[in-house]
């Protein structure tokens, strides 16, 4: 591994870069009721952000578990730094910050005491050198001022942004991320990501998710996951190239709607200003009132998907 010491302003304990790796081979999971979540996942990452989108069930909760050391799996490796996971996986915990989709706190504890526990717990058993991690990390999500709080009052918003601060004690080299935006405003979302993008070129962030916007915004690499398969893997715009001159869009009212369905197979249908914005991929032009559209993710993310066989 490469480090190299950036020039940072704060005392953060991030502030010594390490050029980290994550291989991940031939990756197969199926749960005991038969059902295949992975099914040879083939992914290397590097530092910076990285998105994985798929739709719900689509095997990215199984994904993070798997990197997390959380649950086994049936075949393929994972291996960080040189490190394998199924050999080694207490060396790679000690690598791994992890925000699930949906994690409880303690009653009756405020955020710094939390975090101190925690911390505790992850090995930093120098006192001062917990303070100095948790008063950064506080001030980082934007949570100083409400560090006396208990968290289980926390808002919706700022209980995420406290899991990116536990995620992060012990300075982790890989971070894991779980529909981290689910269910927050865009104010807070756009906090959110601020966060992701301060931290990114530190380490590994797998961002996992169903919203595209989110992977639009942070993400430089990504891969779609369906039906517990790798249907792409790249840069967003490779994706959306190959839709270059083949997206066509309408307005329709509500009532043409159904029998526009039956006519063409629809890309997407939108709606906008009461009306439906449909969208169909063809070679030419296929007429009947459809002008030529510049593509976006997610049209690239629902062609990709449709593409792909389902279970």
């Amino acid at each position: 591994m490469k480090t190299i010491t950036t020039p940072l302003n704060t005392n953060s304990p991030h502030d010594i870069r390490v050029e980290n790796s994550l291989e991940i081979s031939g990756l197969t999971k199926t749960y005991n009721n038969g059902f295949k979540a992975l099914d040879q996942v083939n992914l290397t990452l590097s530092n910076g952000m990285f998105g994985l989108l798929g739709p719900n069930g689509a095997g990215k909760s199984s994904l993070m578990r798997s990197l997390a050391t959380l649950q086994t799996f049936d075949s393929g490796a994972i291996v960080f730094n040189g490190v394998n996971s199924q050999v080694n996986p207490n060396i790679i915990r000690e690598c791994v910050g992890y925000l699930p989709q949906e994690f409880g706190v303690y009653p009756n504890m405020s955020s710094v005491q939390l975090l101190d526990y925690l911390s505790i717990l992850k090995g930093v058993t120098d006192k001062s050198q917990r303070q100095k991690q948790i008063d950064y990390l506080l001030a980082l999500t934007n949570l100083t001022a409400h560090k006396n709080k208990e968290v289980a009052n926390y808002s919706g918003g700022m209980k995420q942004r406290f899991g990116i601060a536990q995620a992060l004690l012990g300075s982790p080299k890989l971070l894991i991320i779980d529909e981290p935006t689910a269910g927050l405003d865009p104010a807070e979302r756009n906090s959110f990501h601020n966060i992701l993008s301060d931290i990114s070129d530190k380490m590994i962030v797998i961002l996992s998710t169903h919203i595209v916007e989110d992977i639009n915004n942070l993400c430089p690499n990504m891969a779609i996951l369906n039906a517990g398969k790798l249907c792409f893997e790249g840069e967003p715009q490779a994706l959306l190239n190959v839709l270059k001159n083949k997206l066509w869009t309408k307005t329709i009212s509500k009532n043409e709607l159904e029998q526009v369905k039956r006519q063409h197979d629809l890309l997407s249908v939108r709606l906008k200003n009461g009306c439906y914005q449909i969208r169909l991929v063809a070679d030419t032009d296929p007429g009947k009132g459809f002008t030529s559209a510049q593509a976006d993710l997610e049209d690239a993310y629902f062609y990709t998907l449709k593409q792909t066989p389902t279970k």
